[in-house]
């Protein structure tokens, strides 16, 4: 006879600390299309993480979610190396000063 142990879900704290990190690591890519994306992303899967109910799901999506962190931060990494050019979108215009 096997025995299935229930395990307690992650704690609130430790779901907005895996949360806190997977922004950050997503918006260390150096290319803007990656960087949306993976805000974008963590975003919309801490969304669903916050209205789920049954902690047996919660433990699984909690767990893949550290897992994806790994892959993340290990393609941000390859990222920063081999980022391309910068896009239009990126270009920080500085402000115009009103020397009359």
């Amino acid at each position: 006879m096997s025995f299935i142990l229930a395990m307690a879900p992650p704690s609130r704290r430790s779901i907005l600390s895996l949360y806190s990190t997977m922004l950050r690591t997503s918006r260390s890519f150096s290319s803007y299309n990656f960087r949306t994306y993976f805000v974008r992303r963590t975003k919309e899967t801490f969304r669903t993480l916050q209205t789920e109910s049954d902690a047996e799901k919660i433990n699984s999506m909690y767990s893949d979610a550290v897992a994806e962190l790994a892959v993340l931060r290990r393609s941000a990494i390859v990222n920063q190396m081999y980022g391309g050019w910068r896009l239009a979108v990126e270009d920080v215009k500085k402000p115009e000063r009103g020397d009359n």
